[in-house]
């Protein structure tokens, strides 16, 4: 594994990663602190008029209010033991206070669901006294004129944008440039068409006088016709439906998603929207009726039960991913999703119904932003792939996609605490008078999120950039059809010192981020930092191998000893390198051997993968050969596996004849020698032992073999046996073999 971390780092970075993905949640639970902190405590009694105590002193003096007060002492006794003194809001707990809250929201729905029918007749008679008998049919017949006048503009703005749409259809899909173009093209033309359609409807309206009631009723609708609009145009910008029919619409769709999955989302969200938009559009003419917001309970539960019943149809009959749609499956199975999908939508429904507005928009909000977070992540990873098919164009830099990509998970968890603090009616300034201390709390929990959202997008950004140089410099493949691998200098030093360098920056972002986040909620950072560097020296002097480890391995990366992907020698170590940490260096054995050995044990290095590199080897011919023939030979044979396409890019000097190495015992021993790439001859040398024995063989120059002659004996002994015999030819063959191997080593 090239690239590999060290295992600290790799949980060092996991940690950090997680804490980052909770920066929403933290940020959340930030503010629902401050909300349940920020409860107005009672309010001091004003101590009275010091005429006043005057007058009940006097009182007090008088005997015969003293007399009063001691016949009517053991009564006021009795009444205080009999009734119960009522607990004040400090004295009860927070489950109690809790229950007692839904009781009570639960007491005044039900006084709304009494009320419910005279309200309902309230709105009729406002809308006859106002509007007129038929005035229910003339808003309905207004909404719906000015929607299909709004309608039309937008159709109008459709065939007017006929270039932009032209253009669109233009830009080529397999370039990310091209999707973003696509992209960004849908949005402008629905942008037009939505614009269109807010001046056909409202524009259009506000043309004319009206009543007020029915002026206010109108535009409520209307308004909702046009969030209504602009939420189905968004959807059709992303999802492409396959209504539009888009050619391959999948392909420049904002998520990877089938052409079912798309249609069903599409459906849905729409008719989503449509429920909560003219709920909204409903309840807010509540004032206009007169009516408070108890008044009101009994239909937002009808609303909200509505809402829920759309959105179980919407979640269990939605399409199941399939593997033949290329859709990834999700972190659980489709069955499980849906019930744990549903007991989620049931739990807002109860909190909804209890009137336990900050639980349940906590709740929402919990898992609302990191769905939309990770939505958005693979929405841009997808739009911004790499180009496919047969284009040239350039990918988009890993640097852009980080960018983008922490730029809107920074706006989607702004936006989600802006919101839940406007919904939770938070004051953070009026909340300072009251609790100065809490309030220092608050803003030091929310400044930390902030640091560690920064952190993450720094991080995000350096990670992207070194990944980007790391997948840069990868060696160079050749053209031909057997290609081989050249190895790049100053990409291999990158791949080098590029992981240990990312290893270094997020431990300094890791340390900075912390001391940020310390010093921000008030902790005095001066002391760590001095007993930590006491810590470091005392570390230091019980770790001084680890230290030794350490700085060796700088020493090695500054004299550039060694690379990633290079094959080294050292002392009875030898292998390919694999990857490095700040102490270690893994090199892998040809035989499979995985070596992970101390920069500080290291010692002296031989690398063999520099430059280049000269093999000799050695070949045997009778005595009686013709040695310049053989000259010939060896350097045509050389000459034509240097121009062999499968060894020619690793030759530098093809093989040759170096001369005579001596006069061996059966043959006269040739000195061979071939310059290369490290690591080119291996196979060549194979190919020339082949090929040299046929040339040998067609021009009749003999490559002997090793024979043994035994001569033992006296004149007129016996002779010598076969066993003898064979055991003399095997000592003689042995010894041969070591004086080759220590001649093959002296040079």
């Amino acid at each position: 594994m090239r690239n590999a971390l060290p295992i600290t780092v790799v949980i060092l970075q996991k940690c950090f990663n997680a804490a980052v993905a909770r920066g929403a949640f933290a940020l959340i639970a930030c503010l629902l602190l401050a909300n349940i902190l920020s409860r107005p405590a009672a309010a001091e009694v004003p101590p009275p008029e010091s005429g006043k105590v005057d007058q009940l002193l006097n009182l007090l003096e008088d005997p015969a209010v003293r007399e009063w007060l001691t016949a009517e002492r053991p009564v006021l006794a009795a009444r205080e033991n009999a009734t119960p003194v009522p607990l004040t809001a400090s004295d009860r707990g927070m489950m109690s206070t809790a229950l007692e809250g839904v009781n009570t929201h639960l007491a005044r729905l039900a006084h709304s669901w009494q009320l419910m029918p005279h309200r309902l007749e309230t709105v009729r008679q406002v809308i006859m006294k106002d509007i007129g008998d038929k005035g229910g049919f003339t808003v309905v017949a207004l909404i719906a004129l000015f929607v299909t006048v709004g309608a039309a503009f937008s159709y109008l703005a459709y065939h007017l944008g006929r270039p932009l749409r032209l253009w669109t259809i233009a830009q080529d899909v397999d370039t990310p440039q091209g999707r973003i173009g696509k992209f960004g093209g849908r949005f402008l033309m629905g942008l037009l068409r939505m614009s269109a359609f807010t001046v056909g409807s409202a524009g259009a309206f506000l043309l004319f006088d009206w009543p007020p009631l029915l002026r206010e009723i109108v535009l409520a609708y209307l308004t909702a016709a046009i969030v209504i609009w602009a939420i189905r145009v968004v959807a059709r910008v992303g999802l492409l439906p396959t209504f539009m029919g888009v050619v391959r619409a999948r392909e420049v769709r904002a998520f990877n998603v089938s052409d079912a999955r798309a249609d069903h989302w599409y459906r849905w969200i729409g008719i989503v929207s449509f429920a909560i938009a003219i709920a909204i559009a409903t309840l807010s003419l509540r004032a206009r009726f007169g009516f408070t917001t108890d008044d009101v309970l009994a239909p937002i539960v009808v609303i909200d039960l509505i809402v829920f019943a759309i959105a179980l149809l919407a979640l269990w009959q939605r399409p199941v991913a399939r593997a033949e749609d290329l859709e990834r499956p999700g972190l659980f199975g489709h069955q499980t999703t849906s019930w744990l999908l549903t007991a989620y939508f049931l739990l807002l429904l109860l909190l909804r119904i209890g009137g336990a507005n900050v639980a349940f928009w906590f709740v929402v909000g919990a898992v609302a932003t990191p769905l939309a977070i990770m939505i958005a992540a693979h929405a841009v990873t997808y739009a911004l792939r790499p180009p496919t098919g047969e284009s040239d164009s350039p990918p988009v830099p890993a640097v852009t996609i980080a960018v983008v990509d922490r730029a809107i998970r920074l706006g989607i968890i702004v936006v989600a605490a802006y919101f839940l603090a406007k919904v939770w009616g938070l004051d953070l300034s009026s909340f300072a008078e009251t609790s100065p201390g809490m309030t220092l709390v608050i803003r030091g929990l929310l400044n930390a999120a902030v640091v560690a959202l920064g952190a993450d997008f720094v991080w995000s950004i350096i990670k992207a950039i070194i990944q980007h140089k790391i997948g840069n410099q990868t060696p160079a493949i050749t053209d031909d059809a057997d290609a081989v691998a050249v190895v790049n200098s100053h990409g291999a030093r990158l791949l080098t010192l590029l992981p240990i360098l990312q290893n270094i920056m997020l431990a300094i972002i890791l340390v900075m981020a912390t001391l940020m986040i310390l010093s921000s909620v008030g902790i005095q950072i001066a002391p760590l930092i001095a007993g930590a560097g006491v810590v470091g020296v005392a570390i230091g002097f019980g770790a001084q191998t680890i230290v030794k480890d350490v700085i060796s391995g700088v020493f090695y990366l500054i004299d550039d000893a060694f690379r990633v992907g290079e094959h080294i020698s050292t002392g009875k170590f030898s292998g390919t390198v694999e990857s490095f940490s700040l102490r270690s260096v893994k090199l892998r054995h040809h035989r499979g051997l995985l070596y992970t050995i101390p920069f500080g044990e290291l010692g002296a290095v031989c690398n063999g993968s520099r430059d280049w590199s000269t093999n000799k080897f050695n070949i045997t011919v009778g005595f009686n050969t013709d040695l310049d023939v053989a000259r010939k030979l060896i350097k045509r044979l050389g000459l034509e596996l240097a121009e062999d396409p499968e060894y020619k890019l690793w030759v530098i000097e093809p093989i040759k004849l170096q001369g005579v190495q001596e006069f061996g015992e059966y043959g006269i021993v040739l000195r061979i020698k071939a310059t290369t790439r490290p690591g080119g001859a291996f196979g060549m040398k194979g190919r020339f032992y082949l090929r040299v024995r046929e040339l040998f063989r067609e021009n009749g120059i003999e490559i002997p073999v090793p024979t043994v002659h035994i001569h033992g004996g006296q004149p007129g002994g016996q002779p010598i046996s076969m066993d003898n015999e064979a055991v003399a030819a095997q000592s003689y063959l042995q010894r041969h073999k070591r004086d080759m191997a220590n001649t093959e080593e002296e040079n």
